[in-house]
């Protein structure tokens, strides 16, 4: 019969393997559903046919996977999220798209992240060991790299592009196609209409450029050399009087020596909204 204290772990979560998924008996999960072993999902939570869900991933109460989802391991997603839904577009009609979550990312409460459309690569991209907080909405085919950190009600529009490390503060409201570079930070309540170099911090409505993330590049062990040739970087790309053209050859001659630089000159080659001013 077992102990009093087994019977009524049984009553609150179903398994249906030795190291299979943990599932709460008010959960409902599509049969079609892949979830991988030692995968939680909590009460009232809804899983539809199409989404795989990796091993050791917890899912909280009350969220709602949908669509063609698929969510890498040991993520933590918590309660009251809708992943997968179909975009905020009116131009969507149907076409078979799909979200990718990766690994060891914390997904806080109320978080809504929509599938992709075919006005772009079909696919909305997380990438791995991001710090996604409360209320964030990721928009239809957004590309979020790794590490990076969105603090609470950060919202991107349709087809966002943001760097590994890159951290937003809340608030922070970016418009459709922005791009956001490697080691980005902005403040609280900043509106990005432009893009926002690597290492830069913006900040304000419209968001105008405050130096680079020094701090930031400090934890992440960038020497202090490597911080003065970025320092340097800026001040030639916003303090020179120089056109961005300019600036970028100037900059593509100083990366061959500084290679830290290669990723601003890469991302400058590629800015089509032009950067923040």
């Amino acid at each position: 019969m077992g102990s009093a204290e087994e019977r009524d772990r049984g009553k609150t979560v179903k398994q249906t393997a030795a190291s299979g998924p943990r599932i709460h008996p008010t959960a409902l999960v599509d049969p079609s559903a892949r979830l991988g072993p030692e995968v939680t999902v909590g009460a009232y939570t809804v899983i539809g046919p199409k989404v795989e869900v990796g091993a050791g991933t917890w899912i909280g109460h009350h969220v709602v996977i949908a669509g063609n989802t698929r969510i890498g391991a040991r993520n933590r997603i918590f309660h009251f999220c809708s992943l997968g839904e179909i975009p905020q577009d009116k131009k969507y009609g149907g076409e078979e798209t799909r979200l990718e979550i990766g690994n060891d990312n914390t997904i806080r409460e109320f978080c809504t992240f929509n599938i992709g459309t075919a006005q772009d690569a079909g696919v909305t991209r997380l990438g791995d060991n991001n710090w996604i907080m409360a209320y964030v909405h990721l928009a239809h085919d957004c590309q979020v790299g790794n590490h990076t950190v969105f603090a609470n009600n950060a919202q991107l529009a349709g087809h966002v592009r943001v760097g590994d490390y890159a951290i937003l503060g809340g608030f922070t409201v970016v418009h459709q196609f922005v791009h956001i570079g490697a080691h980005a930070l902005t403040g609280m309540g900043t509106v990005l209409l432009q893009d926002v170099p690597p290492y830069v911090t913006a900040s304000g409505n419209p968001a105008r450029p405050y130096g680079i993330n020094s701090e930031g590049l400090r934890r992440r062990g960038f020497s202090s050399e490597s911080i003065m040739v970025i320092k340097r970087a800026y001040r030639t790309l916003y303090k020179a009087g120089q056109t961005l053209e300019q600036a970028r050859a100037e900059l593509a001659q100083k990366a061959a020596t500084h290679p830290e630089l290669q990723v601003l000159v890469d991302f400058l080659s590629q800015a089509s909204r032009g950067i923040v001013r």
